[in-house]
């Protein structure tokens, strides 16, 4: 199966999934090193990798080339980030042509105003469910590989309150969705509703500091959750270690008292396959 085919499977399989963030393409690697069954690109963890807060800096022609090379550096479905669409249903259109291109196998689309913001923040806007059905409906009339997967998202949760989030995502999910993610469920009661009120598979966002509660897979799972997103676990991670290592570099002169704590030469190599690529440059270049 394609990543595409295989993240259709994961819909459907039983259990439930875990899908870490990655900030970047290495980030994506060692998840699937670690044996994942998906990536998760997270747009407000790029936003953050480039210096910006997640409030929609960045734009489609910078976030492509992220995408296309972080799906070609690994084997396992990379579920994308579109926010908005990047405009209007007509925006949306081109948004879908080019994310297809990339090889992504899925992206979930929003209902806040362009430019949005993160999930978890204040002050998000919304535009009208019938401007939301009409973008979920050009996103799948769009896409010319029908395995590419579809996930609708609603920010209603924190602006029009939790009965509203479901109606509309009833909506996007009829106007062709294939997945439903409602945005920052405020209790356990919250997040046990939304699966038991669709038929299509439903997805959580899972992060500390949010609006949500973090709670651990098995229980998402019994409340009928297909698969859960963990976005900023793997960049809080790493901006908690460079800076760990910055302060002992600046008070040392050198990094000998955490050097224990590193990566080595070895494994750092590791995480980008340099013996694959040795292996490339002996078969080809070895007689020139």
């Amino acid at each position: 199966m394609n990543p595409r085919q295989q993240l259709r499977q994961l819909l459907t399989a039983p259990g439930y999934a875990v899908v870490p963030g990655a900030h970047d393409t290495l980030t994506a690697r060692l998840i699937e090193t670690a044996g994942f069954p998906a990536v998760y690109l997270t747009g407000g963890g790029f936003s953050r990798a480039n210096g910006y807060p997640d409030i929609g800096l960045l734009t489609v022609s910078e976030i492509l080339p992220w995408i296309a090379r972080t799906v070609e550096a690994v084997a396992i479905p990379v579920i994308a980030d579109m926010d908005s669409g990047y405009g209007n249903a007509v925006n949306v259109v081109r948004s879908v042509r080019e994310y297809e291109k990339t090889g992504v196998a899925g992206f979930h689309l929003e209902d806040q105003v362009s430019p949005k913001k993160c999930g978890h923040y204040e002050g998000k806007a919304l535009v009208s469910c019938a401007e939301m059905v009409g973008k979920i409906r050009a996103a799948a009339d769009t896409r010319r590989d029908a395995d590419m997967v579809i996930i609708a998202r609603t920010d209603a949760r924190a602006v029009e309150g939790l009965q509203a989030a479901l109606d509309r995502m009833h909506a996007y999910l009829e106007a062709g969705a294939d997945v439903a993610f409602v945005e920052a469920p405020q209790s356990r009661e919250e997040l046990a509703a939304i699966p038991r009120a669709f038929t299509k598979p439903a997805m959580a966002n899972i992060f500390e500091g949010g609006k949500t509660p973090p709670l651990p897979a098995r229980e998402l799972e019994a409340m009928g959750y297909r698969f859960g997103i963990y976005p900023s676990q793997t960049h809080r991670a790493a901006i908690a270690a460079a800076k760990k290592v910055l302060a002992v570099l600046k008070r040392d002169g050198d990094t000998a008292a955490i050097e224990h704590e590193l990566a080595t030469f070895n494994e750092r190599e590791e995480a980008v396959n340099s013996a694959w690529w040795r292996d490339v440059e002996n078969r080809y270049l070895k007689n020139v």
